[in-house]
């Protein structure tokens, strides 16, 4: 096992509300969808509790206003709860109120839920890109302390190429500041491969996961590692959906619990605020 701490994210979202497959379902029919995160975020809480492993749950409002109890299982199994955005939309279509808007109250859900601040945010599918850095002034003014949406990496939905690989203090356009986790990337060559979990865990082979991961770690830094309750949901409803949207959310659903399996036994882990309290960063923020 490695012995740098990092960071196990869950981010809970249904099938029905990921990007990939937007095209097959209207936001307005979420409600008559089937509804299966709450059974697969269980086993999720079930395996880290087999495992005494902390993670940092990033929750959707519209999904806490739903699963109340789900968020206070969470809680009460001793994991951080960060938000998720309301309705997981993309940070680049919306327009800064709605944004705002938004953020305030999937943030007003969570603490009403759980009684404690949320200091935490992720954006659905990364998407605080350079076209919407307008967010991250947002994200201060509404009382977050720290962030993980940024991907350093070029793609064709998200991605902040030559932003930090690493944690650290941000600067906001409008002066504030944050600490930011970015997703993280493995260095090969002059090539940054992103290595966070997700879509690319279920599409590399294992080994490729933990040898880019160990590689961050034996640099003497930290990563951060993300999955979806849906990814380990081989159940879930096939939706018709383009061939590339189609590979994205499908691809080796049946390996990735026995990846995520072999992943807790491989490296350490803990929330997010866990790791960033045993993190040395710089001092100085950067303006992205």
């Amino acid at each position: 096992m490695e012995v740098t701490k990092n960071a196990l994210t869950i981010d809970v979202e249904d099938y029905f509300q990921v990007a990939a497959l937007a095209e097959a379902v209207d936001r307005k029919d979420w409600p008559s969808m089937e509804y299966r995160v709450e059974a697969n975020t269980d086993k999720l809480l079930e395996l880290f509790s087999e495992r005494d492993v902390k993670a940092t749950f990033f929750t959707l409002g519209w999904v806490a206003e739903r699963s109340p109890e789900l968020i206070r299982r969470i809680q009460k199994a001793g994991h951080e709860i960060a938000s998720h955005g309301y309705s997981h939309q993309l940070v680049y279509n919306q327009t800064p109120d709605v944004f705002r808007d938004e953020t305030r109250k999937s943030k007003q859900i969570l603490e009403d839920i759980t009684g404690e601040p949320i200091t935490g945010y992720r954006a659905a599918s990364y998407s605080i890109t350079a076209q919407s850095r307008w967010a991250l002034d947002i994200l201060c003014e509404e009382g977050f302390t720290w962030d993980s949406s940024i991907f350093p990496v070029h793609h064709d939905r998200y991605g902040m190429p030559g932003t930090p690989h690493q944690p650290y203090r941000l600067e906001a356009p409008g002066g504030g500041t944050l600490i930011e986790f970015p997703l993280s990337t493995c260095p090969l060559g002059n090539y940054r491969l992103p290595i966070a979990g997700g879509g690319y865990f279920r599409l590399y082979p294992y080994w490729l996961s933990r040898w880019g991961l160990g590689k961050i770690n034996r640099a003497g830094q930290p990563f951060i590692f993300y999955l979806h309750p849906w990814e380990i949901d081989t159940g879930q409803p096939r939706l018709e959906v383009k061939a590339l949207s189609r590979f994205r959310h499908y691809n080796n659903l049946d390996k990735c619990m026995g990846r995520l399996e072999r992943l807790l036994g491989d490296f350490r882990f803990g929330s997010v605020s866990d790791v960033l309290s045993e993190t040395n960063i710089p001092a100085g923020a950067v303006v992205v």
